[in-house]
C-alpha cells in the first residue's frame, strides 16, 4: 500500500539520487588550461568527436580504425593534442574499442562517480574531453581496461 510517507521518502531519495548523479559529471565545472566556447568546439572537432568529447556520448563499437591499430606510437587527444596513451599498453579486449591498460602519467583524469556497469569517467585532464570509461577489468600488470573512444583520439606513428 502506498503511503503519503513512502511517497515523500522515495521522491526524496530520488531527488537525491539525481543530485548525486550530475556530481559524477563535475569535470564539466572545471576550469581546464585548454577551454573554448562550446561553438568554437563544435567548429574545430568532426560532428563525432565533438558529441564524445564535449556531449560524453559513446561510438559506435567497431567504428573506429583505431581498435585494431597496433603501430607503434602515442595517442593523443583529439581536442587539444595531449599525449594520452603509449601504443605499449595497448591490448585488443574484444569490445571494439581501443583499450589500454595504463595512461600516461598526468594524462587524464577520473570523474566523480561510476558504477560497475558503465565504469569510472575518463577525461582530458588538460582540456576535459569525455574519452571513455575505465574498469577494473583488464590484463597485468595493473588490471584497468581503459576503454576509449577512438574519435575522441589521435594517433602519431613513432
Amino acid at each position: 500500500m502506498t503511503t503519503r510517507r513512502h511517497l515523500l521518502a522515495t521522491g526524496g531519495l530520488s531527488v537525491l539520487g539525481a543530485a548525486l548523479g550530475l556530481a559524477g559529471f563535475s569535470a564539466r565545472a572545471e576550469t581546464f588550461e585548454v577551454t573554448r566556447s562550446d561553438a568554437e568546439w563544435k567548429r574545430m572537432l568532426p560532428p563525432d568527436a565533438y558529441e564524445v568529447l564535449r556531449h560524453a556520448r559513446t561510438e559506435r563499437a567497431g567504428t573506429s580504425p583505431l581498435d585494431k591499430n597496433y603501430k607503434k606510437g602515442t595517442y593523443s587527444c583529439r581536442g587539444c593534442d595531449l599525449p594520452l596513451f603509449s601504443s605499449t599498453t595497448k591490448f585488443d579486449s574484444g569490445t571494439g574499442w581501443p583499450s589500454f591498460w595504463q595512461s600516461l602519467p598526468n594524462a587524464t583524469a577520473k570523474s566523480a562517480g561510476g558504477s560497475i556497469l558503465w565504469g569510472t569517467e575518463i577525461h582530458c585532464r588538460r582540456c576535459g574531453g569525455h574519452l571513455g570509461h575505465v574498469f577494473n577489468d583488464g590484463p597485468k600488470p595493473t588490471g584497468l581496461r581503459y576503454c576509449m573512444n577512438g574519435v575522441a583520439l589521435t594517433f602519431k606513428a613513432a
